[in-house]
Parts: structure tokens; C-alpha cells; sequence
């Protein structure tokens, strides 16, 4: 009777830990493996971690965000694959009805996807500061701060009034937790892919460093907005140059009272005392007055040689200019523009 009740005993408890080893097993796969995230979703969630942020943070967030169905088995699996401890920040994507295996494993690797990063029609410092920004964790005030630090840009072999000109319009990819001064290096290597040594060579052969090429880019690129015509307006600013003729270039007057809704250059803004007044002062300003883009710069590099020395906006409104190789022709040319701007009331 003994030795019954004992196989029954034994049996039992053998079905008993059958069951719960296989209840265990089953509920380890369901928390290792089961959907967990977005369930009823079929959009991708994009997770910001921020810098210093720990598991709590991600966790709470997550959760928060109704991106995770279950918090306490993330909890669990995040602590067995020793994520808790491993917080990366970051970017990530996480897509719908991904399990914990997958979502932890993607976060401990610090798998983030990229950011782009674009830039164009920038006029000061602040516009760069809003724009270059607007997809990253850096803040405005922490790019302002570097830029506008005197100490801090000589490390790249610029000046406060030149720095805007290391950094080329374009668009780039970034991770999204880019530290400000990482940005920094990052756009003084593109700084550096783009100043080629046949664009180095043609700066020589034009009698200007890299930085004045960006100078009389930005007022090109100021004068038209047309891209075709752009070498050619160059090519007058070259000229004058070369014989030590003021500029004259009414944008560098619009930067210098920094009233950029300023339509109409008077005689008084000629006087000016600034040394940004192309008109007071012979040669380039000390700096750019806008962000020049790509084209900008190369219609410098790449200008028209000829022998106008003078230019003003048509008068049929197209956009583009007239040149003139006189004053008088200029003279003629700027007559009509007005007589236009009479006719059609505009001023």
C-alpha cells in the first residue's frame, strides 16, 4: 500500500512539474516572442531617446505612448539581455507588432536610423541656427553658442564675420543625437569635400581665397535669383575688383541696416557707416552677408569673363538684368527700369 501511494505521489508531482515547465516555457516564449509593440497599429513609431536618459525614461515613454502592450515583460526582457543598464540615445524606429526580443535587442545595439539635415536660404546666423537644428536634439542656443564663440570657431581657421561661410547648403543625413560640436567637425569635413583642389585652383587664378569666394557668392546670390545669370553678375563684380572699383552692391547695404524687408536702396542708405557699405568702402565686405549656396559658388568660381561693368534689373520685371560696359548705357538701362516701375506703379 506504501509503495502505491507513493508512485501515485510521484506521479503526481512529475505531471505537476510537466505542467508548470510547460506553462513556463509557454509563458517565457509568449514574453520573449509574442507581438509587443503598436498591436493595433499598422504605422512606425519613432522614439526619441535623449542624451543621459535612462531605462525608467524609455520604459515610461514607451508605455506612455501606447507603443509597448505590455510593460512588465519589456521590463523583464530588457533586464535578462541587460539593456536597463546599456540605455543608448538616439532615434529609432519601431515598427508595428515587433516582439521584446526584437525591440530590446534593437535598442541595446543602438541601431538608429539617420536623420537629413537641410539648410538653404539662410540670411544670419540665428536662420542657420533654426534650420540646421530643426531635426536634432542640438537646440538653437547651443548651436548659437559655438558659433558665435570667437575662441571656439579660430579652432577651424575662422572669424566670426567669415564662420558662416564653412557650412554648404545641402542636405545630410545626421544621427539624430549629434552632439553641437560633432556638427561642427562634421561640417568642416563637407567644408573641406567641397573646396576640391581644381575649386582651390580656380580661386587662386581669381586672386581669392576660399573664404572671399563665399563672400562675393553670397552677394551674387543676392542679386538674382537666377542660377543662369549668375557667373555673368560675377563676372561684373570681378571686374570691378580688379581695377579697385567700389562694389556698389545694394545687398551688402540692406545687410548692413539690417532691415531685410528693405525694397529700395535711397542715397541715404549709402551713407551708412559700416563696413559692410560696398559703396563707402573699396573691395569685398569682411564677410558674407547670407549663406551662398552651391551654385552661388560656383558661379563665382566658374564667372564669365567679360567687359560689362555695370548692371540693373530689366524692365520688363523678368528677374534678370541688363548689363552695360559704360556708365551711360547704364545710365539708359536704368531709365528704363524706372520708367517701368513708374508705368506700373510700384513705387
Amino acid at each position: 500500500m506504501q509503495l502505491e501511494k507513493r508512485k501515485k505521489i510521484t506521479l503526481v508531482l512529475l505531471i505537476s512539474i510537466s505542467v508548470l515547465a510547460i506553462s513556463m516555457t509557454f509563458y517565457f516564449y509568449q514574453v520573449f516572442f509574442s507581438p509587443n509593440t503598436l498591436v493595433e497599429s499598422d504605422q512606425p513609431y519613432m522614439l526619441k531617446i535623449p542624451t543621459n536618459s535612462v531605462f525608467k525614461n524609455v520604459a515610461d515613454k514607451l508605455y506612455n505612448d501606447k507603443v509597448i502592450n505590455d510593460a512588465l515583460s519589456f521590463g523583464f526582457v530588457s533586464k535578462v539581455l541587460g539593456y536597463q543598464e546599456a540605455v543608448k540615445p538616439g532615434l529609432y524606429k519601431i515598427d508595428p507588432k515587433m516582439n521584446n526580443l526584437q525591440l530590446v535587442r534593437m535598442l541595446r545595439s543602438g541601431a538608429q536610423v539617420p536623420v537629413k539635415v537641410t539648410f538653404n536660404n539662410v540670411r544670419t546666423k540665428e536662420d542657420l541656427a533654426e534650420k540646421i537644428t530643426a531635426n536634432l536634439e542640438v537646440t538653437e542656443e547651443q548651436f548659437l553658442g559655438l558659433i558665435q564663440d570667437s575662441v571656439y570657431i579660430r579652432k577651424f581657421d575662422f572669424e566670426e564675420e567669415t564662420i558662416m561661410s564653412m557650412f554648404i547648403p545641402n542636405t545630410y543625413e545626421f544621427w539624430w543625437n549629434t552632439s553641437p560640436e560633432a556638427l561642427f567637425d562634421r561640417m568642416y569635413k563637407e567644408y573641406q569635400a567641397f573646396w576640391t583642389e581644381e575649386r582651390k585652383q580656380k580661386a587662386q587664378a581669381l586672386g581669392l581665397s576660399q573664404k572671399e569666394v563665399s563672400t562675393l557668392a553670397s552677394i551674387v546670390q543676392a542679386e538674382s535669383q537666377k542660377a543662369d545669370e549668375r557667373p555673368k553678375i560675377a563676372g561684373v563684380y570681378l571686374n570691378r575688383l580688379k581695377i579697385g572699383m567700389a562694389l556698389q552692391a545694394d545687398p551688402t547695404l540692406v545687410y548692413a541696416t539690417g532691415d531685410f524687408t528693405l525694397k529700395r536702396i535711397l542715397n541715404i542708405h549709402k551713407e551708412i557707416d559700416s563696413p559692410y557699405n560696398t559703396y563707402k568702402n573699396t573691395g569685398l565686405p569682411p564677410g558674407p552677408i547670407n549663406l551662398p549656396d552651391i551654385n552661388s559658388l560656383n558661379a563665382v568660381l566658374n564667372a564669365e569673363k567679360h567687359n560689362y561693368m555695370y548692371f540693373c534689373a530689366k524692365e520688363d520685371f523678368s528677374g534678370y538684368h541688363a548689363f552695360a560696359v559704360t556708365y551711360n548705357e547704364h545710365l539708359t538701362n536704368a531709365r528704363r527700369y524706372q520708367a517701368a516701375l513708374n508705368s506700373a506703379k510700384i513705387f
